[in-house]
């Protein structure tokens, strides 16, 4: 699992997406760059300071396929908690938060896949505006059994906890998955946290984005340097060719990469 965005320090606010290995991490962070607000994927693994360099208003904490109890499931710093910002949990991301913050989980006696539904059975800001039974995706085979100290039920299967939340705190998690097609109010859940919960301000663009990265470029490269295109980023790298400096050469490396493969 690697950072799939370049560190921007030009960003002044950020959703920080901490990867576990889910395959719809970086569905998320495109659900909330629709919504005019930076987000960056990271390592679960990620060191609390590069995390912070992000300036987050927020955390997400992804799915994954693992179980909390499972020898290699990869660890995460548990001072992310510590850091006065909001934090959701999505699917593992329920499950590694009650059991860090002292609740307990267990194999559910049913594993839930596909289309399910969900009762709000306590008021929240997250599901504001929404009604009170929402149709959902879910996919886990573990369920929190114990919620930690704080925490309340917000939501629930007829089989299991499906959301929980810490208001004090701003800590909230579902145990479904807002990101995808398949839960049609996925998209105003995660706008009710980044807008509601976070208080993010809807300024970025994909052009500022670009923008800023070359001013990077340039800083860092400087002149006589090399900008080395990927596989599917030669476009990008003759983009900086043409705007970071007349002599900045770009390595075409990466087609005699392609033919090797």
């Amino acid at each position: 699992m690697e950072s799939k965005s370049p560190h921007n320090p030009l960003q002044n606010q950020s959703i920080v997406i901490l990867d576990f290995g889910a395959q719809y991490t970086q569905l998320i962070a495109r659900r909330i760059r629709e919504q005019n607000v930076f987000s960056v994927v990271l390592p679960c693994t990620a060191k609390l300071a590069e995390v912070k360099s992000y300036n987050p208003v927020g955390i997400v904490l992804s799915g994954a396929p693992w179980s909390v109890y499972d020898k290699d499931a990869p660890p995460a710093d548990a001072h992310v908690f510590d850091m006065g910002v909001p934090v959701l949990g999505i699917c593992y991301g329920l499950q590694f938060m009650v059991h860090t913050l002292g609740g307990k989980v267990r194999p559910a006696d049913k594993r839930e896949y596909g289309p399910a539904e969900i009762d709000i059975v306590s008021d929240s800001v997250l599901f504001q505006g929404l009604a009170k039974k929402l149709a959902v995706w879910m996919s886990h085979g573990d369920e929190a059994l114990e919620l930690p100290p704080g925490f309340e039920l917000m939501a629930k299967t007829h089989y299991a906890v499906a959301g929980i939340q810490n208001v004090a705190k701003k800590w909230y998690a579902v145990q479904f998955h807002p990101e995808v097609h398949h839960t049609p109010q996925g998209t105003q859940i995660l706008k009710n946290f980044v807008f509601q919960i976070c208080g993010a301000k809807p300024t970025w663009t994909a052009q500022q984005f670009i923008d800023s990265t070359i001013e990077q470029i340039k800083q860092q490269v400087g002149r006589g340097g090399f900008v080395r295109g990927g596989r599917a980023g030669g476009s990008r790298a003759a983009r900086c060719e043409r705007e970071v400096a007349p002599d900045v050469r770009v390595c075409k490396q990466w087609r005699a990469a392609q033919e090797r493969v």
